[in-house]
């Protein structure tokens, strides 16, 4: 299997980079989602890269990007089950906690008796004053009313949601290693850069030896969601992704702050941003638990 980006995926990727690095810098991102934001990435053809024909490999190449600049928003389910609208999703396990709901023009919800859309409008909801990541407000639900009836392979839909949220987490654990070790190139410490002490060399080593080893899983991830069944192993390399990429943004979120030092616990720098978004993806289909537990049971399962 060749993991290297061919020369479309390159030009792909530097293309909405580039877009990014302009259109939604930091400063709004801090603002949060909001309508002209996804307009803006829907005209770029971020919902629509499956309808247009890329590849699932494809989408997983401008996910780590969107996870780069850590670009909020629903934007997974906007991908999977938007058709150019925002969507959202959540399994129905009341109560529930829905994010964005107020931005919402279709929840999709996974129930034990098959896939529904629902109308956002129709729920009751109680927004949380303090969400854990400040640019993800989310709102609980005692009960979610009935929809439409959806057909959907909910299997096929876990896997590419998956995948697309360990590219999403991919991306903030290579931004933040990138802005650790441009930090401790420039903080001074006893008249040396602080990146030349070997405790902070090697907190940054860790950080990027995690981020290669999960760009490897994901990409792999990728490549096995194009190939289906006619290349064996699907389950593991969706859960393998998804667990790399988590442990490896939320363990380099906590490791910039560290280097970061006072300066990583204050709202003005972005390393919280990222460290929060990290943990708020943790949860979105499967937490890295849970996707231990799954490559545990399938390990056993051969083993046996």
């Amino acid at each position: 299997m060749d993991l290297d980006l061919s020369d479309d995926q390159v030009a792909l990727r530097d293309g909405i980079a580039a877009m990014l690095a302009t259109r939604i810098p930091i400063e709004r991102v801090r603002a949060g989602f909001d309508r002209p934001m996804f307009d803006e990435l829907r005209a770029a053809g971020v919902f629509s890269l499956r309808a247009d024909g890329f590849s699932w490999s494809d989408c997983v190449v401008v996910f780590e990007q969107l996870g780069r600049f850590c670009v909020p928003g629903p934007l997974v389910p906007s991908l999977l089950f938007g058709d150019g609208r925002v969507a959202g999703f959540v399994v129905d396990s009341p109560p529930c906690w829905i994010e964005h709901v107020d931005a919402l023009d279709v929840l999709h919800v996974a129930r034990s008796r098959g896939w529904e859309a629902v109308d956002p409008r129709s729920i009751e909801t109680t927004a949380s004053d303090w969400p854990l990541d400040p640019c993800t407000p989310v709102a609980r639900a005692e009960s979610i009313p009935s929809g439409v009836a959806l057909t959907v392979d909910w299997r096929d839909a876990f896997d590419a949601g998956a995948v697309l949220t360990a590219a999403l987490q991919l991306g903030l654990a290579d931004r933040l290693t990138e802005m650790t070790v441009a930090y401790a190139k420039e903080r001074v410490q006893f008249d040396r850069p602080i990146g030349s002490f070997q405790a902070i060399k090697h907190l940054c080593a860790d950080m990027l030896v995690r981020t290669e080893v999960a760009r490897a899983a994901v990409y792999a991830a990728g490549a096995h969601l194009d190939a289906g069944v006619t290349l064996p192993g699907l389950d593991r390399s969706v859960s393998g992704g998804k667990l790399l990429a988590g442990e490896a943004a939320i363990a380099n979120g906590k490791a910039a702050t560290q280097v970061h030092g006072g300066m990583g616990f204050t709202w003005e720098v972005d390393v919280h941003l990222f460290l929060k978004r990290a943990w708020v993806l943790d949860t979105h289909f499967g937490s890295a638990d849970t996707h231990a537990d799954k490559l545990a049971y399938e390990v056993a399962s051969v083993g046996s």
